[in-house]
């Protein structure tokens, strides 16, 4: 990687350090506190903006800027105005100021980028499950889908990615509340996982510009061993059922849902959607 970028491995190390420092510093308390602060998720965004500079994005067209968590656009959708991690805009239109028309509760709102300039714009989003992955799923799932949701009704044609990190195991708050890194399994982690690998796979690989408003164009499932000396990340269904976190019968695959085509996939569809016609 050129200078100043970051590969989703050099990431994925740091978050554990950081982590893992703030166990050995301040226990328990300061590891949640910097969970909370976003100072390990937004690592991954940077992962995200440098595979968008690798493959030959324009630096000034990405938002907020590499190295920088300030600037998120706030895109008006269908149901509501959100900022999004990543933005890639475009360079062959300009925005303009458009006052929503349609019913619901942004009727009569002003968008200050307008309907085709929001179109054009590819947006990934960035999350993370470090911990208690099991809990909470059918909210959090809701979530992810009604995002995508939110902006294809809208702009139907729109390129969207969505990169969701999940560990494989999880710090245990026995041993961080004693100021120490030790690791817990997760009950039913295979159960988990699979669920996981089937439920971001209805809502991926997205190729129609018409239809299916609640999938992704290209989502990515991270899924991450932080307990080994250099954390792993699990990139196929082959590599998961190696070792053992997946069951021998699943249906679940990692097939376009890993991370290493994620950023050229969502390059690729916008290509093609915008650029060759």
């Amino acid at each position: 990687m050129p200078q100043n970028l970051i590969t989703a491995q050099q990431a994925i190390i740091k978050i554990k350090e950081s982590i893992e420092g703030a166990i050995r510093t301040g226990g328990t308390k300061a590891k949640n506190n910097l969970i909370r602060s976003q100072q390990p998720i937004k690592l991954l965004h940077e992962v995200v903006k440098s595979e968008l500079i690798g493959h030959g994005v324009n630096r000034e067209q990405i938002y907020p800027s590499l190295n920088e968590s300030a600037g998120e656009l706030k895109l008006a959708g269908f149901f509501k105005c959100k900022n999004q991690d990543i933005c890639v805009v475009p360079d062959n239109v300009d925005p303009i100021t458009e006052k929503l028309s349609f019913e619901g509760i942004l009727y009569g709102l002003v968008d200050q980028f307008g309907q085709e300039w929001t179109e054009k714009t590819l947006s990934i989003n960035v999350r993370s499950q470090l911990s208690s992955f099991a809990k909470n799923f059918d909210t959090l799932y809701e979530r992810t889908f009604a995002e995508a949701l939110n902006l294809h009704l809208r702009c139907p044609k729109m390129v969207l990615g969505e990169l969701y990190m999940i560990a494989v195991n999880e710090y245990d708050s026995n041993a961080s509340n004693n100021y120490e890194v030790a690791f817990r399994d997760i009950r039913n982690v295979k159960k988990h996982i699979e669920k996981y690998i089937l439920a971001f796979s209805a809502i991926n690989n997205r190729r129609a510009d018409y239809a299916l408003h609640y999938k992704y164009e290209r989502a990515c499932l991270l899924i991450v061993d932080f307990s080994s000396s250099i954390p792993k990340i699990y990139d196929t269904t082959e590599q998961l059922m190696a070792d053992n976190l997946l069951p021998k019968d699943t249906v679940a695959s990692m097939d376009k849902l890993g991370f290493s085509n994620f950023v050229s996939d969502l390059l690729t569809v916008y290509k093609d959607r915008f650029l060759c016609r």
